[in-house]
């Protein structure tokens, strides 16, 4: 929809690259130098037996190209509806266990593995009182066992990510009535359901359970994940369209998430999407409020990847959009990596990397709208990333304060957000933090699924001894907190869907002081965001902050007014978060206007210094290589940010920054040999002089915030023995 552009973002920042490798044994692998992430991209493959479904086995399904339909709009109630959702994530079998009779008993994780429908019945008041006003639950159709089939198949069969019977409901989870009772009992608290669809492979036996209209999957698919293998489209489009709509008319369900969604064809969900929204428009369910509310129909991506290839294989293009929604990866990427650390290890604790997490948003089209979320049922929970960076255990007060400190970016999020369960009370794998690679499967302990712990819900039986959860001090602090946001957010649609622009911090603070400004209609909101472990005093000036009167904490009441210079001194604890209503907007926004720019002094500052003959002492071109718009997330080496040779072992080269913006960068060369930053990977300084150091490998690069357009000059002088030096980032004077 035109309203939710990217355009919207009146500061453009940098792209966040994800390196991707296939699947082996219990997770992904590092990629290299190129960039500092490291994902998996076989999310829901649970096969930890090297019968993974990776992007190697011909699973981006491109279809023949032979179905075409009319574009679609994203500019509709559905999506306008969809920037609102609270969702809260639930894995069936391993979430709560309502009736002890029914069960898988086996699966992936350290979870009792009994979870059931009846266990999400129960949570569901539970889930509304948390503030959330929409539950995922992963799938809940029939997976039929395989003659023989060995433990890793019964694992996989607990997942419910490779199904063999779509229209029927796996009795070891419940049965049609439950699954009918469970949507009708949310929908009467005011929570939408939405289910798993998994459209791009199913079990082998798959094909000997029709559809109710006699429609079977085929059969030549690739084999995946050893009892499985990969849909073929356009031969599977009208079995999946079925499937699609079937539970939106029986149910009532009000959408889908769709798993590896890059497994089908951007021409069959424009089909697919278009079945379900007429579906939704076709029947009625009664709403909370008492009225007569037709299914939302809103569907969201999968796609365990970097921004090109959600935009290619999700969103499809502006002229002919497929899917308007999917989940925001290299946002969560960078999140993990500011506040705790990624599951690699990498992480940048710099504000300026959680901001350039939002430019991967240039990749988009305009119809696009991200979903924000921390973690997954595929990813390590943020407890355990924060104890595998050595940065808190739970026994330690900063450990509540990062989860708090990131809940407070999810609920000042413009769009959709997703919350998995037990991250409410700082849920942890105990005794567990680094990466396990040995026979991971049999303890649970795989990265992609380490995650999957035993539900706990207050008051409910949880885990193999069914005792009733009752929530310690910190997990009901911790809870209470995520609950006033989510009530916040829900009262605030300038944190949902605000048009956002980014605040630059005082130089004191650049480096740990996180700013937005959110507006939407006349309301302004700023949420700032304090991510060192100490508290940040500072002084903003009335224009840089948007603001002529004063200042409101939303969770407090509390006020602050500009002093008689027109400055507001602002005060933030250690890892904490405000929200500020700006009471008395200014006109422009946010801004001040400056005579000149951070500009330095000297050799170094010097934007018009003639190139030298040669390559210099490192006898190789060097390239400003980073996560900038064009920059292809450290990937590629445009000629515009090739440094020239200008004597006296110093590097330079004059940039054009058309807008605002902040990225994450190193100086290196094509071949990665040689990669250089701030010493300490700390954050740039603009116009000062700043120590270089070697910068190898992911998560070691510099951020820097470009304040406003204008041609900047990057220069670093190598030392002799080329393993440092200094550098600057500087404006050009006009």
């Amino acid at each position: 929809m035109k309203t939710l552009s990217r355009q919207w973002y009146a500061l453009v920042l940098s792209a966040l690259v994800l390196s991707f490798s296939a699947l082996v044994g219990c997770g992904g692998s590092s990629s290299g130098d190129s960039g500092p992430d490291v994902v998996n991209p076989d999310p829901d493959d649970d096969n930890d037996n090297d019968n993974d479904d990776d992007d190697t086995g011909g699973d981006d399904n491109d279809g023949d190209g032979d179905h075409t339909a009319e574009p679609l709009t994203c500019d509709n109630p559905t999506y306008a509806e969809a920037m609102n959702l609270r969702i809260y994530q639930v894995m069936t079998e391993s979430f709560i266990d309502g009736d002890p009779g029914i069960g898988h008993g086996v699966g992936y994780g350290t979870s009792h593995h009994s979870g059931d429908i009846r266990g999400i019945i129960d949570s569901l008041e539970y889930i509304k009182g948390l503030g959330f006003n929409a539950i995922w639950l992963t799938p809940v159709f029939d997976s039929v066992p395989l003659s023989g089939q060995d433990l890793a198949a019964d694992r996989l069969d607990a997942t419910g990510y490779y199904a063999t019977n779509y229209f029927a409901v796996d009795p070891n989870f419940g049965s049609m009535d439950d699954a009918r009772e469970l949507v009708e009992t949310a929908h009467e608290l005011g929570l939408y359901v939405f289910f798993d669809g998994v459209y791009g492979h199913f079990k082998n036996n798959a094909e000997d359970y029709p559809s109710i209209d006699g429609q079977t999957v085929s059969t030549g698919g690739a084999s995946v994940a050893g009892t499985g293998r990969i849909a073929e489209y356009p031969d599977d489009l009208e079995f999946f369209k079925e499937v699609a709509t079937y539970w939106v008319e029986e149910l009532k369900i009000d959408g889908w998430r769709l798993d590896q969604a890059y497994q089908v064809p951007l021409d069959a969900w424009v089909e697919i999407r278009r079945a379900v929204e007429d579906a939704s428009a076709s029947v009625t369910y009664t709403n909370a409020d008492g009225e007569a509310v037709n299914p939302l129909g809103y569907m969201v991506a999968e796609i365990w990847k970097g921004e090109a290839d959600i935009a290619a294989e999700a969103y499809g293009s502006d002229d002919n959009p497929a899917l308007c929604s999917a989940f925001d990866f290299p946002v969560r990427y960078a999140l993990v990596q500011a506040l705790a650390v990624e599951e690699s290890g990498a992480n940048n604790p710099s504000a300026a990397r959680l901001r350039s997490g939002f430019n991967s948003y240039d990749a988009y089209p305009d119809h696009a709208i991200p979903n924000g979320f921390m973690g997954n049922h595929d990813l390590v929970r943020f407890g355990d990333l924060l104890q595998r960076g050595d940065i808190a255990d739970p026994q330690e007060d900063l450990y509540w304060a990062r989860h708090k400190a990131a809940y407070s970016f999810l609920a000042a999020y413009t769009g959709p957000i997703t919350l998995y369960y037990g991250e409410e009370i700082g849920e942890e794998v105990p005794d567990y933090a680094d990466q396990v690679t040995a026979n991971c499967a049999d303890q649970g302990l795989c990265d992609d699924h380490v995650a999957r712990t035993s539900g706990k819900v207050e008051g409910l039986p949880s885990g193999t001894e069914r005792e009733v959860f009752v929530a310690n001090e910190k997990q009901a602090e911790l809870r209470d907190y995520l609950t006033e946001l989510m009530e916040l957010r829900a009262a605030q649609p300038a944190l949902y869907r605000g048009e956002r622009t980014a605040i630059v911090a005082p130089i004191d603070v650049a480096g740990a002081f996180y700013a937005d400004y959110k507006t939407y209609a006349d309301d302004a909101i700023l949420y700032l965001l304090n991510m060192s472990d100490e508290p940040i005093e500072t002084t903003f000036e009335a224009c840089a902050l948007g603001s002529t009167g004063t200042l409101t904490n939303l969770l407090t009441d509390e006020t602050i007014n500009a002093d008689e210079e027109g400055q507001y001194q602002i005060q933030i604890p250690a890892s904490a978060a405000l929200f500020l209503n700006v009471e008395s907007p200014t006109e422009d926004g946010p801004g001040c206007t400056t005579s000149d720019g951070p500009v330095g002094s000297g050799p170094l500052a010097a934007c018009d210094t003639p190139d030298a003959d040669g390559t210099g002492p490192l006898a190789s071109d060097m390239y400003i290589r980073g996560s900038y718009a064009g920059g292809d997330g450290f990937g590629a080496t445009p000629s515009d940010r090739r440094f020239g040779y200008k004597g006296d072992n110093l590097y330079q080269v004059v940039v054009n920054e058309p807008s605002a913006t902040s990225y994450g960068f190193k100086f290196a060369n094509a071949e990665w040999t040689y990669e250089f930053a701030v010493a300490g990977s700390a954050d740039v300084v603009l116009g000062a002089e700043q120590a270089m150091a070697v910068a190898s490998g992911p998560g070691t690069e510099s951020s820097i915030d470009i304040p406003e357009s204008g041609d900047y000059v990057f220069s670093f002088q190598i030392n002799d023995a080329l393993d440092g030096g200094t550098m600057m980032v500087s404006q050009c004077a006009e």
